[in-house]
């Protein structure tokens, strides 16, 4: 599986409009067809960079496996339109908290899985209680790295 956005290249600069210097929307991302048998995505957007440790930016899951794209400015509700649902990011909130970075230029870690199952989880899960339900489902991941710095 491969997964890319218009907005940005691989290891490319995020454009403020997802940011929060902007819209903090979120970017519009596509990806291949994942493989046979999955039954499910689930996304996990974090910043290894962040002085405190890895801070979680968007956590969605439970994707009907025929979506391949989402596209830009994803509402943030806990159900997304096409089949889903929203975590908790670090910010508190539900959906996506764009990039935000206190210092320096961060890197931006999205994950695409797609898994074997459907978790049926309720909305609102962290990063961690995603990762323990995906535990021994995940049938392919796919990898896109943005960054970003703060003008001041």
């Amino acid at each position: 599986m491969k997964l890319k956005s218009t907005a940005f290249s691989a290891d490319g600069l995020i454009p403020s409009k997802y940011t929060c210097d902007g819209a903090d929307i979120s970017p519009p991302l596509s990806w291949t067809i994942p493989p046979a048998g999955t039954e499910s995505l689930a996304l996990i957007v974090d910043d290894p960079d962040a002085p405190g440790g890895i801070f979680v930016h968007w956590v969605l899951y439970d994707l009907p496996p025929e979506i391949l794209q989402l596209p830009e400015a994803v509402p943030t509700e806990a159900n997304v339109k096409y089949g889903g649902s929203q975590g908790k990011n670090d910010f508190g909130n539900l959906g996506y908290g764009g990039p935000c970075p206190p210092s320096g230029t961060h890197r931006y870690f999205l994950r695409l899985y797609a898994l074997n199952r459907v978790l049926d989880l309720a909305s609102g899960v962290t990063k961690s209680q995603l990762e323990a339900a995906m535990d021994g489902h995940i049938l392919a991941a796919a990898k896109l790295i943005g960054r970003y710095s703060r003008k001041r």
